[in-house]
């Protein structure tokens, strides 16, 4: 359902030119999307553990209970996948909570808020995570 940008239903953040780069109004739209995306992730952990609870039968059929196996491990990876963007997220509003989100680890650069709307859990601008993964790329 997700990967690791955000649902685009939300309303994008009409800056104002005036406005200094992670007011405390664009903080609070970037908390408001991480916290809806949160709760969008922790209704799916739900529900797989309720579908996991429910379906789960010893089907006396070896290809049925191998079907039902591989279904099972599916949702597992996935969220195991969730559970680790929930981590950024959480990271990401302690960020905000710091004042400290918006700017680059690596550089301390403005991210951007148009790249922060496409990925909300970003810590670097793009020209740094270029570089990481250019560096990754050739180190493997």
């Amino acid at each position: 359902m997700f990967d690791n940008t955000v649902d685009t239903n939300f309303t994008p953040y009409e800056i104002d030119k005036n406005e200094e780069y992670m007011s405390d109004k664009q903080l609070q739209h970037f908390k408001n999307i991480l916290l809806e995306w949160k709760k969008i992730l922790m209704t799916e952990v739900d529900r797989t553990l309720h579908h996991m609870q429910d379906d789960a039968a010893n089907y006396p059929d070896p290809n049925d209970r191998a079907t039902q196996e591989e279904e099972f491990g599916i949702e597992l990876r996935t969220r195991d996948r969730e559970r680790k963007l929930i981590k950024k997220i959480d990271i990401a509003v302690t960020r905000i909570d710091n004042k400290e989100y918006g700017y680059c680890t690596s550089c301390e650069a403005n991210i951007g808020i148009r790249r922060l709307e496409v990925r909300p859990t970003a810590i670097k601008c793009i020209d740094c995570k270029t570089q990481d993964e250019i560096w990754e790329k050739h180190s493997n």
